[in-house]
């Protein structure tokens, strides 16, 4: 037996007209950050080209940057992709030679990620890309800062409810 989801209390029900209007694709939440998610990528695209990476590669090499050396695991939490994902792109930046792959010396079973030289150089070459992305997006850094703020929570918030949803019954 499906029990109905309670409302918080600082919440009504909703009309039959509200709900068809949640219904408008224009409305939807997901929509929205697809859209923009595709509209970012979009705009990075060919920022990236001239440094060869795709997308995914530079989440990847920003990970990297940032944290040195990561198990694959940990950077597939860090840039939120599977393994099935992850490893084809971990070969080809190790076959441009921007990383480098090496069995853990404290377990066997962990391949560890760093960066070459190359990898590490590549770093100053993206900043205009940053620049240029962030004047793209006209906001001032307190925006995109709250912005990015607001969407961590929110991915937050998601995965919290990903990990209960299987036993919530509406």
């Amino acid at each position: 037996m499906n029990k109905k989801a309670s409302l918080p209390a600082d919440r009504t029900p909703p009309s039959a007209n509200a709900n068809k209007a949640a219904l408008q694709l224009d409305e939807q939440l997901c929509f929205a950050l697809y859209a923009t998610s595709l509209a970012m990528t979009k705009v990075y695209r060919p920022l990236l080209r001239s440094l060869g990476l795709t997308y995914p590669q530079y989440l990847v090499m920003l990970a990297l940057w940032q944290h040195g050396e990561l198990s694959v695991g940990q950077l597939g939490e860090k840039v939120a992709l599977d393994s099935g994902t992850l490893v084809p792109l971990i070969r080809k930046l190790s076959a441009l030679e921007l990383l480098n792959r090496h069995r853990s010396p404290t377990d066997d079973r962990s391949v560890l990620i760093s960066l070459t030289a190359q990898g590490a150089a590549l770093q100053e070459r993206t900043h205009t890309i940053h620049e240029q992305v962030s004047c793209a997006t006209q906001r001032s850094d307190a925006q995109r800062l709250a912005l990015v703020s607001n969407l961590q929570t929110l991915r937050a918030s998601l995965r919290k409810a990903g990990n209960t949803s299987s036993k919530v019954k509406l």
